[in-house]
This record gives C-alpha cells, structure tokens and sequence, in this order.
C-alpha cells in the first residue's frame, strides 16, 4: 500500500503540537463582560432565562468586574435598569442614575478597567422602544430617527461626563453616530471612543436579554429598524456609513448566526471589529449543559473560538469569567 506524503495528523499528535500549531486562539484580552446595573445596595437578582447572570447594583457590579479585571479581562459593556421609565427615557441621561453612578464607582476602584455603556433609549422608555414614538400613516406607531438622535446624544454625553471610557450606540437609528460623534466633540470628548452596534439584526436571540434588561416593547417589535437577518451587503454599507460618521470601532450583533457577516466585515474595514455572542446563544448552551446534551464549558470554547475565527477582534459575552478561568488565565 502507498501512502500519501503530506499526512495532516502528524501536527495532531499531541496536544502540545497543536497548540503550537494552532491558527486561532482565544485570549481573555480580547473579552468584554456585559453587566446590568441596577439601583440600591447589596442587589443580586438572578435573571431566570440567563443562569448565572444577574441585576447587579453598583457595590456588586465594582465586585464583579474587579474579578473579570483579575482574570485579565480589560473592559464591561454597562446597561442600565432605572427605577423610572417615560416616553422618552430621560433617566437615560440622569447624572445619579444607575449607569453613571457605576462608571464613577468602576473608575473610582479600577481606574485601567475599560468602561463601557451601551447607548440606546429602550432599558429607559415605558414602552421598550430604541426612541421616540410617532404615529404613522396606517394609525401604527414607528420610531421618530432624527427626534432620537438628540436623546441618544444627550446620553452619550451624560456617561461621558460619569468618566465612561466607550460609548456604544445599539439603537440603530440613521446618523445617531454623526450626533453623538458632534456632541462629544462640542462638548471637549473628542477622545471618547465610539464602538457602534453597527450590523445589528432583528434577531430571535435577544429575548434571555430582555428580561434582564426589562426592555421588552410592549407592542410591535424593533425590525423597523434593526436589521432584517437576510441581509449582509447591507451590513457592509452600514458598517461604512458608521465609519464615515466616526465610529471608532464597529460590531456585529448577534455573532453566531452571523458568523459570515463578521468575516465580511473584518475583510472590508480596517478598523477593530467587536461580536457580541448574545443572551440567546448563552442560554442555549446553558440549557443543553443542564440537560445533559453537551460539555458546557467545551461547547462554549468552541462558539467563542468560531467567533474569533470567524474574524472578530473582540468578543462581547456572558461566558467571558467562566470561559478566562478555562483558558487558565
């Protein structure tokens, strides 16, 4: 019998060899930990959709990422759960709210922690919208784009102020870049970094999110303007448009479905390209481990190392403390 000459499996004989032959590797460098804050003292609510993930006031979310901070994991991603919600969700800009109370208090204790805060109105709005509401034509109501963008900016600039080191619309609203890029700018934040939800679906896999967040609409849903899962040229021009309005960084969301997105993405731009693995992806794997139906932490390496391969600079995840204890960091 003949054999062939080039034999791939002599690189996998042992697990030294192919780590030293590995292609991609996952770092917890490259990690941003999502965290919900909410208001008072002591709180830790678990999230039921989301084992393991929790409403965290702002004593356990400095407890929290002084941990991730340890584990070499250099930034959180911060969302907001206000005592009040309105129309327009002015608590989004509160100075004493949840978000700039935890970016003064992280910076305070963690001063070379990267701090985060997503940037949209539906954790703040009483009616789970990205923005303000208007009434169509038909007698529906839609998301009012250039009314919105002066709320957005209004909240990127009162997280700026709390010292937030990135600021991250998820809205998805038409130029909120452009707006928030102009009001920090005129406002002397010409070196805050912008990371835009720039490629973000209308997707099946938020909804473990939405409890945590308690931003569910109430009526209606967001695929008036998140986008529709078909598409991926439309992402790219997305992407472009965020760029020219001077966005920092970009992101696709969600990151595993759309793993080819992210590839295109990071083959058409030149600057970091962030994925968020979102509260559906976690759960599932949450929920086959529970069962019984896979390796947890396994299964979870493998989505995260998918999602790095796939192009992604930087990956947003719930998984990022268990997933830096496994990588033995």
């Amino acid at each position: 019998m003949t054999f062939p000459t080039q034999r791939p499996r002599r690189l996998r004989r042992s697990e030294a060899l192919r780590r030293m032959v590995r292609e991609t590797a996952l770092d917890p460098r490259h990690f941003i930990l999502p965290l919900f804050v909410t208001s008072g003292q002591n709180v830790r609510k678990p999230i039921a959709s989301m084992p393991g993930v929790f409403q965290l006031s702002v004593d356990n979310i400095v407890a929290e990422a002084r941990a991730a901070h340890a584990l070499s994991i250099p930034a959180v991603l911060l969302f907001g759960i206000p005592d009040h919600k309105d129309a327009l969700g002015s608590s989004g800009w509160d100075a004493q709210g949840p978000v700039a109370r935890c970016v003064r208090a992280l910076k305070d204790a963690l001063p070379d922690l990267i701090v985060i805060t997503d940037v949209c109105m539906c954790e703040y709005t009483d009616h789970g919208h990205c923005g303000a509401l208007v009434k169509t034509r038909d007698g529906g109501v839609t998301v009012d784009n250039d009314s919105t963008l002066e709320l957005l900016a209004r909240e990127a600039l009162c997280h700026a102020e709390a010292g937030a080191d990135i600021i991250a619309p998820s809205d998805m609203m038409d130029g909120r870049v452009a707006a928030i890029r102009r009001a920090l700018d005129q406002s002397s934040f010409g070196d805050i970094t912008i990371l835009s939800y720039a490629a973000k679906y209308a997707s099946a896999f938020y909804g473990p999110f939405r409890d945590a967040a308690q931003s569910a609409p109430k009526a209606g849903d967001r695929r008036g303007y998140q986008m529709d899962p078909g598409n991926a040229r439309e992402a790219l021009r997305e992407v472009r448009l965020d760029i020219e309005e001077g966005a920092d960084m970009v992101m696709v969301k969600p990151a595993l479905a759309y793993l080819d997105v992210i590839t295109r993405v990071r083959d058409a731009v030149d600057v970091p390209v962030a994925a968020y693995n979102v509260s559906g992806e976690y759960s599932m794997i949450k929920a086959a481990a529970a069962a019984g139906m896979i390796d947890e932490t396994r299964a979870m390496l493998e989505v995260l190392l998918s999602i790095k391969r796939a192009g992604a600079d930087l990956i947003l995840t719930y998984h990022a403390i268990e997933a830096a204890k496994a990588l033995g960091a």
